[in-house]
């Protein structure tokens, strides 16, 4: 029988989209419009804006558009991205109805 370890670890409980940071730490400290930076991006502007107004997720091809024109690393973007999908998750938690699986004693 394999028993399972539970680790407590220290969640965050309300990350920030990966859209709005790439908003506030790249795009506007480049001081770049949305049409700008999707043209520096080669992306569409809707696609660009989607993101920068957390209507979107970060894709890893959007990832690593920003890391190769800004120098974002895109593992980090695509951790904020993964930790933002928890967070929101978690946040839903009551909803989903699953009890816990109990294996059957062996006959």
């Amino acid at each position: 029988m394999k028993t399972i370890i539970r680790e407590k670890t220290m969640r965050m409980h309300n990350p920030v989209h990966p859209g709005r940071f790439l908003r506030s730490e790249v795009i506007e400290a480049h001081d770049l419009s949305v049409t700008e930076a999707a043209k520096v991006l080669r992306v569409s502007r809707p696609a660009l804006s989607s993101l920068l107004n957390a209507k979107a997720d970060l894709s890893g091809e959007m990832a690593l558009r920003f890391e190769k024109a800004f120098g974002v690393d895109m593992d980090t973007l695509m951790r904020m991205q993964n930790s933002y999908d928890i967070a929101q998750t978690r946040s839903r938690a009551k909803e989903i109805n699953v009890e816990r699986y109990e294996p059957r004693p062996a006959a």
